[in-house]
């Protein structure tokens, strides 16, 4: 006959998961639930059943409500309307300042740990060196570059200077 034992991903042999009863036996864990999980979820059924039973009568209570309000509604909708929407408008305006507010204290937040993570002290000192040596040489080019350009301008001045005086000396004062 064959030889129906397998092994698992950890290399343990399981015999019985294709035999009877060994789909609903793979499918279960291997060990029960814990304490604390069996606490949690003693506590937490209750809980949330509750809450959901206060969430349907509240809204049961809302629509009832507004079943009997909407007579009223309709007769004094000139006013009402308005001041809706003016409240609206402010309950919005005020959660749109929190959400403005909220993204940017997290924001803030990111970035001093962002910065506090990359501390200049975390780089190589080899990288620093090298990041030393680059910057003189880009320095010095600069400066290199400047000499050059006031050294053009300082020739193009004296060329003009030369260009006026020439210009003046030809001329006599007594000739017209």
């Amino acid at each position: 006959m064959a030889d129906h034992r397998r092994h698992d991903y950890y290399g343990r042999e399981d015999q019985d998961q294709y035999g009877a009863g060994g789909m609903m036996k793979s499918m279960l864990p291997e060990r029960g639930p814990s304490t604390q999980q069996i606490l949690a979820v003693v506590t937490l059924l209750p809980l949330g059943g509750f809450l959901l039973l206060v969430a349907g009568l509240v809204l049961a209570a809302t629509l009832i409500g507004l079943a009997v309000a909407t007579p009223v509604f309709v007769i004094c909708s000139p006013v009402i309307v308005p001041a809706a929407l003016a409240i609206g408008m402010a309950v919005m305006g005020f959660l749109t300042s929190g959400a403005f507010g909220i993204t940017a204290l997290s924001s803030l937040s990111w970035m001093a740990n962002y910065i506090r993570r990359t501390r200049v002290g975390a780089v190589v000192p080899e990288q620093m060196e090298h990041a030393k040596r680059r910057a003189q040489d880009v320095a010095g080019q600069v400066g290199q570059k400047a000499r050059d350009v006031g050294q053009a301008v300082q020739g193009k001045a004296q060329d003009a200077t030369r260009s006026v005086q020439e210009g003046v000396g030809s001329r006599s004062p007594g000739r017209t």
